[in-house]
């Protein structure tokens, strides 16, 4: 019996990219993966350029290679469970938690916005944040986006605006371009980001980025917790916690 003929061949070369970046050890040029795949660069790229926009792949802009991307966590959570980032952070988050017992987030960002890979729930607290892992938050409105976009450049910033709008969650959200600006200068210094009931009502979130052995950014994980416990007092040792285990996971990092 023979068999069915396939509707196109567009989705088989994707395919072919797609599998030949998951074997990949690192990032890949574009005449790489066309030759891996037996395609030419310009088809490749165009189909590149699709897996992109739908957050397939990723590409560094500055060394024009391309990698997996992290939409792919939403098919099953398999990136999820697979993500080097995920399982390096796994111990020293759930370590936070038993310190802090409020919601722990782990994020990447994807197609300009932040993707949860991992959630840690409050133990004996009795209030739950609606986040899921695979779910997408607005970079601008969360503290963990922010620490993204406070490592952009000029030019991926003012792509960035010009793509996004700074619509309102809360009465508490930054709408304006230049008060954004100055509180992405803060989170640069100090490398700390708040997310003041800017997504959710009386949710306050603090969040830090973890950085490779580069000094690239990684991936981004807060705590959450309701905004009357956020005291002085509890924001001040929560940060506290929060730096030893961002030593711990960038400690085991490549």
């Amino acid at each position: 019996m023979s068999q069915p003929k396939p509707y196109g061949t567009v989705l088989i070369k994707a395919a072919k990219i797609l599998d030949y970046l998951a074997d990949s050890t690192g990032n890949v040029t574009l005449k790489e993966i066309a030759s891996a795949s037996e395609l030419t660069t310009s088809t490749t790229l165009k189909i590149l350029d699709t897996l992109i926009l739908i957050g397939y792949v990723s590409k560094d802009e500055k060394n024009k290679t391309y990698f997996l991307g992290s939409a792919l966590v939403k098919y099953g959570q398999v990136y999820s469970k697979n993500s080097m980032l995920k399982n390096i952070a796994e111990a020293s988050l759930e370590n936070l938690q038993a310190e802090v017992d409020e919601t722990i987030h782990l994020g990447m960002v994807q197609n300009n916005q932040l993707i949860y890979i991992d959630k840690l729930e409050p133990k004996k607290q009795s209030i739950y944040m609606s986040s899921k892992v695979g779910s997408t938050r607005p970079l601008y409105s969360t503290g963990m986006g922010k620490i993204f976009l406070a490592n952009f450049d000029e030019d991926q910033l003012e792509h960035y605006f010009s793509k996004v709008p700074l619509e309102a969650y809360t009465e508490n959200t930054i709408t304006n371009k230049f008060l954004m600006m100055k509180e992405l200068e803060k989170i640069q210094e100090t490398s700390i980001a708040f997310d003041n009931e800017e997504m959710e009502k009386d949710c306050f979130c603090i969040a830090m980025p973890i950085i490779n052995k580069q000094n690239n950014l990684e991936g981004s994980f807060s705590v959450s917790m309701p905004k009357f416990r956020a005291t002085e007092d509890t924001i001040n040792k929560t940060i506290q916690k929060m730096t030893e285990a961002k030593k711990n996971i960038e400690t085991n990092l490549n």
